[in-house]
């Protein structure tokens, strides 16, 4: 049987964002780095990701077709998921009699051109015991589905310092008239999607190219309490100039990453 699914009157436009978060932690002593490991290893793991994945596709309105998933020695994890678009599905469904199965590899062969996946990577800093965890997450759709409604739920699921987003439209659809359409829903910033609460929360900044469909937001947090990035230590124990030098520290970190230049 030819499980290939007929495109006549599909959507061709891709719809591709990519949500990146950076998650900042200072952890100098054995027991510190100890439980920064294991705070890695709770936030980050890949069944937590992959449930965090499959909300990402329920609130696209598509189903999963096939999913992988891996967890890292020391830290990180990485899962990447196919989605096809429900209504591509139930097409099919009408024009197939026959049960087919659509967790199949022909199925994920044939048709699927949409993905949702996440990737970490940990990096830590010696000199300043300052520990930066990145979140990838990619979610690429055709179609009508666009992936810009979960930003909320996305930048939720994190402890994000900083965030990044890209978000852009390729290809063409047309009309009924036969008119080419390069863009099928109304958008002029990223932020457009993101919650009022969320953006008092950081300073945020816009690249977008409209004649390209190129959309560029990235976010940094105002204000930050050093308590949130110790690892079972009392700042307050700390000696003031201690105190000041971790969060001057902490802030140029997120800062430099912000800014994507080193601070001198």
């Amino acid at each position: 049987m030819d499980n290939k699914l007929k495109l006549n009157g599909f959507n061709n436009l891709t719809k591709s964002l990519s949500f990146n978060i950076y998650d900042v932690c200072y952890a100098k002593s054995e027991r510190e780095q100890r439980d920064y490991i294991a705070y890695i290893d709770e936030q980050y793991n890949s069944d937590r990701l992959t449930n965090i994945l499959y909300h990402v596709t329920e609130m696209i309105g598509a189903r999963v077709l096939n999913v992988s998933k891996q967890d890292y020695d020391p830290q990180g994890a990485s899962v990447t998921f196919l989605i096809a678009e429900e209504t591509f599905l139930r097409e099919y469904r009408e024009e197939n009699v026959e049960k087919t199965d659509l967790q199949g590899d022909t199925v994920v062969a044939h048709l699927d051109k949409s993905h949702v996946t996440v990737h970490t990577y940990p990096e830590y800093h010696p000199d300043t015991s300052i520990a930066t965890f990145r979140v990838d997450i990619d979610v690429a759709t055709c179609g009508e589905i666009t992936p810009l409604s979960t930003l909320d739920f996305l930048i939720g699921s994190f402890d994000s310092d900083i965030i990044t987003m890209d978000y852009r439209v390729r290809g063409f659809t047309r009309d009924v008239s036969g008119k080419k359409l390069f863009m099928d829903h109304k958008i002029t910033s990223i932020q457009d999607y993101i919650d009022d609460k969320t953006l008092k929360e950081y300073d945020a900044i816009d690249i977008n190219v409209y004649q390209s469909n190129l959309f560029h937001t990235k976010m940094l947090l105002k204000e930050i309490c050093l308590q949130d990035y110790l690892f079972n230590t009392d700042a307050y124990e700390l000696p003031p100039r201690t105190r000041l030098q971790i969060t001057e520290n902490l802030r140029r970190e997120m800062i430099e990453i912000f800014s994507g230049s080193n601070v001198y």
